[in-house]
C-alpha cells in the first residue's frame, strides 16, 4: 500500500513551484490587468480569454466555466492525475525529494501510474539515442544524413534508434525496476510467446512529447528490407498517448507559436525537423492521424487564437496532399486566427524542399503561403467542367458557400468576385448575391441551433467577449443571480447585479488586499451580505482569523479556501481572489474605505426600513415603552446614516 506523503513536503510543493509557470506550459498567457495573466481556457472551447491566473495569489479561475484552484488543482484536472501522482510530479520539476509516510517511500512502487509510465518512456528514450551511436544503428544514422540531419540534429530532437533483437528495451526497463505490466501498459512492448518483447525494433525513433515536455510515445521509422511492418509504426493508445491529442515537436515550437503569433503544420517528424532547422521554429505535426479538432484546441491555446495569428498548413501538392488539405479547412471555422496554406513547387515536402534547395527555400515556402479558402475554392472549381452552363452551375453551387465561410466581409466580397471571374460568369453581382445569401443563411441558421459564431460574424465576436462599459482587464459577466448554482443545495456563483456590487467588491479587496479593509471588516457580521453566497464567504474569512490575520497572501487565501464548506464557495472564493479590483486606480485605502462604507450604509438602509416597520406597527396598537424603544433606535440609525453619507469610512 503506498505511503501517505508527508504534510509538510505538500505545502513545500505547493509554494516551490510558480502557477503561472506551471500555466505557461500548457497555454500563451498575456496580461490580463491587476496584475493577472489571461489565456484561452484549457477546460472548455472559448473564442476570448476569459481563464485568468493570479501570480501573487497562487489561483487561477476561468470566468466562463468556473474552473478554479491552485496550481495542484490545475495539474490534477488538466493532466487527469491523482492529487499524489501530481505532488508527486511537481516535486520532480522543483527538485524536492518527498518522503511518504505508513512505512516510508519505496521507489517504483509507490508511485502512481502515469508517474510510471511516463518514467518508463524517459528511460526508452535515453536508451534509445544512446543505440544511435551502436554499429548496428549505421543504417539509421545513414537515413539521417541522407536527409540533411546530422548529430546535432539528431540529439536536439532526441532520435534514437530501437536495436533489431526482441528484447533488448525490455530486459533494460526491467532491469531498471519496470515490471512486464508497466511496460505492456506503457506500448513499449507487447505481448510475444513467451512473455514481452520490444514493439519497436531495428527503428529510428523519434520521441512524442507532450506540451510540458514529457515523452508519452514513439514515432518509428522502417529502415531494413526484411521490415513488412508499416513505413511508419506510432505508440498504440496508452493512459498516456492519444494521437488526437499531442502535436509533434509542440514542446520545441509553443513559445515562439506564441511569440509570433503563427503555428506552421507540417506532415511528419523529418518535416518538423527540416522547418526548425531552417528558421522556421513554429513547425508542429500529427503523429498518424489527420489534422482534427483535438489539435486545434491544443494549438488555439498555444497561440492564443485571434484575429491577428495564423495557422499555416503544408501539404504535398498530390492527390493525397489536396484532399488533406480541403480536410484541413473544414477545421477553419474553429480558428479565429487567419488560416494558409504554403505548396511548393514540385509538390516537394520541408524536407526535400531543405535538402533540395537549402535553409532558404523552406522559409520562403512559409513567407509565399496563401490563404486557405482560396485554395479551397480553386480545388472545388477545377473538378467542373466549366464549358458548358451546366458545368459553371455546378462549380458555383460548390464553391459559393466556400466564399460566404470567410469572416472577413469586405475579403468575402472580394472573392465572390473572383470566382464570378473563375467561373466566366459575368454578371458579377448574380455571385456576390448569393454568396451574401448564402452567409446570411448560415450565421441565422448557426445562431437559432445555439451554435457558435456563424460564417458571417466577425473572428473573436461569440460569446465570452468584452462587456462595453467595463473596466480595463474585467472578465466577461456571468449570467444574474438565477445562474448556475455551485451544486446541489450550493449558492449561485454568479452574483455581478449592481446591487451587490459593493459587496463582491469588498470581499474581492478582503481576499487580495486584506491590508486595505483591516481591522474594520473583521467588525462586519455576516447578515450585512445580502447574498446568500457572499455571506459564507465572509464566514469563511472569519473562520481563518480574519482579515487582521493575513500576514502571507497565499497561506492567508488557502486558509480561507479550507475553510469553506463545500466546492461551490471554495470555487466563488478563487473567483473573488483572482477577479480584477473594478478600480480605475491602484487599490488604495480610499477605496477600500468607499467599499466599506458603500456595504455599511446599504445594511444601514435595510434597517431603517425593517424599525420603521416596527415603528408603524407598535404606533398603532402596540405597547409604548417597546414604541419609544423603536423610536429610538430609528432615530440613533438616522443619525448613523447621515454620518455615513458625510464621512464615508471616517464614521465606522
Amino acid at each position: 500500500m503506498a505511503g501517505r506523503i508527508n504534510d509538510d513536503d505538500v505545502r513545500a510543493v505547493r509554494n516551490a513551484v510558480p502557477i503561472d509557470a506551471v500555466v505557461s506550459e500548457y497555454l500563451q498567457l498575456r496580461p490580463g490587468g491587476g496584475g493577472n495573466l489571461k489565456g484561452l481556457c484549457p477546460f472548455h472551447d472559448e473564442k476570448s480569454p476569459s481563464f485568468h491566473v493570479s501570480p501573487a495569489k497562487g489561483l487561477y479561475h476561468c470566468f466562463g466555466c468556473q474552473e478554479g484552484g491552485d496550481t495542484v488543482d490545475f495539474v490534477m484536472k488538466v493532466e487527469h492525475l491523482s492529487f499524489s501522482e501530481t505532488i508527486e510530479r511537481l516535486a520532480a520539476q522543483a527538485g524536492i525529494t518527498l518522503r511518504y509516510e505508513e512505512g516510508g517511500y519505496t521507489p517504483g512502487r509507490q508511485q502512481g501510474e502515469r508517474t510510471r509510465l511516463l518514467e518508463a518512456h524517459k528511460v526508452a528514450a535515453q536508451f534509445y539515442t544512446e543505440q544511435l551511436g551502436s554499429a548496428e544503428a549505421e543504417t539509421g544514422r545513414a537515413f539521417l544524413a541522407e536527409r540533411g540531419f546530422d548529430q546535432a540534429a539528431a540529439e536536439r530532437f532526441g532520435v534514437g534508434y530501437a536495436p533489431a533483437g526482441w528484447d533488448h528495451l525490455t530486459r533494460f526497463l526491467r532491469g531498471r525496476g519496470f515490471t512486464d505490466k508497466e511496460l505492456t501498459l506503457s506500448g513499449l512492448a507487447q505481448d510475444g510467446r513467451r512473455g514481452p518483447i520490444d514493439r519497436f525494433r531495428g527503428r529510428l525513433m523519434w520521441p512524442i512529447r507532450d506540451i510540458t515536455g514529457e515523452v508519452v510515445g514513439f514515432g518509428a521509422r522502417r529502415l531494413r528490407e526484411d521490415d513488412n511492418g508499416p513505413k511508419y509504426l506510432n505508440t498504440p493508445e496508452t493512459p498516456i498517448y492519444r494521437k488526437s491529442q499531442v502535436l509533434y515537436g509542440i514542446d520545441l515550437a509553443k513559445r515562439d507559436i506564441g511569440k509570433q503569433g503563427r503555428a506552421v503544420v507540417v506532415e511528419g517528424y523529418t518535416d518538423v525537423m527540416a522547418c526548425h532547422l531552417s528558421g522556421v521554429t513554429t513547425a508542429i505535426a500529427t503523429c498518424g492521424t489527420a489534422f482534427g479538432g483535438e489539435h486545434v484546441k491544443i494549438l488555439r491555446r498555444v497561440l492564443t487564437d485571434n484575429s491577428r495569428s495564423e495557422v499555416v498548413f503544408t501539404f504535398d501538392g498530390d492527390a493525397a496532399g489536396q484532399k488533406a488539405a480541403l480536410r484541413a479547412f473544414e477545421d477553419d471555422q474553429k480558428f479565429a486566427a487567419r488560416t494558409s496554406i504554403a505548396v511548393s513547387p514540385g509538390g516537394m515536402d520541408p524536407c526535400d524542399l531543405r535538402l533540395a534547395k537549402g535553409d532558404e527555400a523552406v522559409r520562403q515556402l512559409i513567407e509565399e503561403r496563401s490563404p486557405l479558402f482560396g485554395f479551397a475554392i480553386r480545388s472545388f472549381v477545377t473538378q467542373h467542367n466549366l464549358e458548358t452552363a451546366e458545368g459553371r452551375s455546378a462549380a458555383l453551387e460548390q464553391a459559393a458557400p466556400v466564399v460566404a465561410r470567410i469572416k472577413d466581409v469586405a475579403i468575402r466580397h472580394e472573392y465572390a468576385v473572383r470566382l464570378a471571374g473563375m467561373l466566366g460568369i459575368l454578371d458579377e453581382r448574380f455571385v456576390v448575391d448569393r454568396v451574401r445569401q448564402l452567409a446570411r443563411y448560415a450565421a441565422q441558421g448557426g445562431a437559432g441551433r445555439g451554435r457558435g459564431p456563424g460564417p458571417g460574424r466577425a473572428a473573436g465576436g461569440g460569446q465570452g467577449g468584452q462587456v462595453p462599459g467595463r473596466g480595463a482587464g474585467m472578465p466577461p459577466a456571468g449570467p444574474g443571480p438565477a445562474g448556475p448554482a455551485a451544486g446541489a443545495g450550493g449558492p449561485a456563483l454568479y452574483m455581478r447585479t449592481p446591487a451587490l456590487h459593493r459587496e463582491r467588491e469588498l470581499l474581492k479587496l478582503a481576499l487580495q488586499h486584506p491590508e486595505l479593509v483591516a481591522p474594520a471588516f473583521d467588525a462586519y457580521l455576516a447578515d450585512e451580505f445580502t447574498a446568500a453566497p457572499y455571506a459564507t464567504v465572509r464566514a469563511a474569512v472569519e473562520a481563518a482569523g480574519g482579515v487582521a490575520a493575513a500576514d502571507d497572501g497565499a497561506a492567508y487565501l488557502a486558509r480561507v479556501r479550507d475553510a469553506a464548506p463545500d466546492d461551490g464557495v471554495r470555487s466563488l472564493i478563487t473567483e473573488l481572489a483572482v477577479e480584477p479590483i473594478r478600480s480605475r486606480r491602484e487599490p488604495d485605502a480610499i477605496y477600500a474605505g468607499e467599499q466599506l462604507a458603500g456595504v455599511r450604509l446599504a445594511a444601514v438602509d435595510r434597517r431603517i426600513e425593517d424599525v420603521r416597520s416596527t415603528v408603524h406597527r407598535l404606533g398603532a396598537q402596540g405597547p409604548p415603552d417597546r414604541f419609544e424603544t423603536a423610536q429610538r433606535e430609528l432615530w440613533t440609525l438616522q443619525q448613523y446614516r447621515e454620518s455615513l453619507r458625510a464621512r464615508g469610512a471616517a464614521a465606522l
